[in-house]
């Protein structure tokens, strides 16, 4: 009897190509607040939830007030970017999702976007119906790169984190998933993973698309 998965996705930069989105308005929202912030602390901010993305912009600027000032700006430049363009798509992610329900695997979202926010952009992007949970960090008391939303995820679901998959695209990410004992599977995004990094993820694949290569995820027993 083949074995059924479950298989907890990540969103922004994973299903949805909006990651170099964030890295261009989080340094583009700075700016127009009057700070400036380079590529690289951009890219640290990928998958941060609260507190520690608060945390990271005060040690940044050396001010709490930032924060807020910055990440509103962001959003505003962020959904005018998205109300224009639509929400954009990894290759393949419609695709790779009908086949993993066809084979019979459990798809979830764990986010750092507010529920409000996380629905809307899969329900415009086509992507709300594959999923049989929505999780988000704003549930549990601290995001991601903290494995609460993980460990939270597969409490509602049942499930020891061990026998889940999380696939995910940043550092944050990753660490999140993997503190809460899930086998991690990062498509990168934006950048690869250093050397670190890589003892962490039980595997790591180039596209969505090779996620349906992997021997675990084939619909038949390990």
């Amino acid at each position: 009897m083949a074995e059924k998965q479950t298989i907890i996705f990540d969103m922004d930069g994973t299903l949805l190509d909006t990651e170099r989105y964030y890295r261009r308005y989080w340094k583009e929202a700075a700016h127009d607040c009057g700070y400036e912030m380079t590529d690289e602390q951009a890219l640290a901010m990928r998958s941060m939830g609260r507190p520690f993305a608060a945390r990271k912009i005060k040690e940044y600027y050396g001010t709490e007030a930032a924060y807020q000032q910055i990440r509103n700006r962001r959003m505003e430049l962020m959904s005018a970017k998205l109300r224009q363009d639509g929400i954009p798509l990894k290759p393949f992610v419609k695709e790779v999702l009908t086949e993993l329900k066809r084979r019979g695997h459990r798809l979830v979202i764990a986010t750092a976007t507010d529920p409000q926010r996380t629905e809307q952009y899969l329900k415009e992007a086509g992507l709300y119906s594959y999923f049989t949970r929505i999780i988000c960090a704003t549930m549990v008391e601290r995001g991601k790169p903290a494995p609460d939303i993980y460990l939270y995820a597969c409490r509602e679901l049942g499930i020891e984190p061990q026998k889940a998959f999380a696939v995910e695209d940043s550092p944050n990410g990753v660490l999140s998933a993997y503190q809460a004992g899930c086998r991690v599977i990062m498509i990168p995004d934006q950048t690869r993973p250093e050397a670190e990094q890589r003892r962490l993820l039980y595997r790591c694949v180039n596209t969505l698309e090779e996620l349906l290569t992997l021997e675990e995820l084939n619909g038949r027993n390990e």
